[in-house]
């Protein structure tokens, strides 16, 4: 508003006045980000009805799949929504990126799946977002599933602790960060949620194994979650430039037409930079496209939290 006042050009005006019409591909970049985040900015994220609970999979590794746990959740976190974090991973790089104490010994994921503690008496806070909590993860989580493979309730047990969680605690969302594999830590994050999100990493190979996932997603509704679905599939490390990323992109948008959201992560060094200062790239690069194409995925889950939910009514009902 000073700026205004005094004839003072924004930043962003400035940049467009420099760039636009110069035909710089750089310059275009900066010029279209700018909209982009400005656009980002003055978003509305509706809330959804009920609690959303999520959990983010897929066994192949290095495909995005913390990166975009960590980073929806501080995009909702960031605009009004009361996020849950539960890190499912032993390597606890969740955690990490959120700023999360997770040394071995300290309450974790671990203490609950084996009924010590609770979540509520777990979970910490997260530093950069007030609304944004976070169940941590240590290596202590990696002796888990042979510890608990004999329980008669092996595959329930982190539903039991989010549902008893859950009727005490009001929450738009709940995301769940599972570990590269198809193991036992896999099977209760899917056997406490209600959603899928699958991170596609936009090469050709990534898509081999996306018929296993399905595939076991489909044998834990037909035997231990009959309300789960498969309600997004994001595509990461997507190089607009190259024909390969836009042929990956269109072929899972064939396949899976209304769950594939509009948006992509393009591959960008901030995202990969940003854990190693303990923050998600909404915070460390707020401005970069890394950050603003997270938070248009966020935006665009968000928006779509009516038909999702009533795909889950719809599912529960047919059963």
């Amino acid at each position: 508003m000073a700026e205004q006042q005094h004839g003072i050009e924004s930043a962003a005006e400035t940049i467009q006045r420099i760039f636009q019409g110069g035909g710089s591909p750089l310059g275009a970049d900066i010029v279209d980000a700018a909209s982009r985040y400005r656009r980002l900015q003055q978003s509305v994220f509706p809330k959804p009805q009920r609690t959303r609970c999520i959990a983010v999979a897929n066994q192949k590794g290095g495909v995005g799949k913390t990166s975009t746990t960590v980073n929806v959740a501080a995009a909702l976190s960031d605009h009004g929504a009361h996020v849950l974090v539960i890190d499912m991973d032993p390597q606890g790089n969740a955690s990490t990126a959120l700023g999360i104490m997770h040394s071995s010994g300290q309450p974790s994921v671990y203490d609950v799946l084996e009924g010590r503690l609770s979540i509520a008496e777990v979970m910490q806070p997260c530093p950069d977002f007030s609304s944004l909590q976070v169940v941590p993860a240590s290596i202590d989580l990696s002796g888990a599933e042979l510890e608990v493979a004999d329980m008669p309730d092996r595959t329930f047990l982190l539903k039991r602790a989010l549902d008893a969680h859950l009727a005490d605690h009001d929450l738009d969302y709940v995301i769940i960060d599972c570990p590269p594999s198809l193991g036992l830590l896999v099977i209760n994050a899917m056997c406490a949620v209600t959603e899928m999100l699958i991170p596609i990493q936009a090469e050709y190979y990534a898509l081999e194994g996306l018929g296993q996932l399905i595939n076991t997603i489909g044998l834990v509704q037909e035997h231990y979650n009959p309300a789960l679905i498969v309600s997004t599939m994001l595509v990461t490390m997507f190089d607009r430039r190259t024909l390969l990323s836009r042929e990956v992109f269109d072929e899972v948008k064939k396949h899976y037409p209304t769950i594939v959201l509009d948006t992509t992560i393009p591959r960008t060094v901030k995202i990969s930079e940003a854990p190693s200062f303990n923050q998600t790239v909404i915070r460390y690069d707020a401005h970069g496209v890394g950050a603003i194409s997270y938070g248009e995925a966020a935006l665009e889950i968000a928006q779509r939290s009516p038909m999702v939910l009533d795909a889950i009514d719809k599912r529960k009902g047919e059963r």
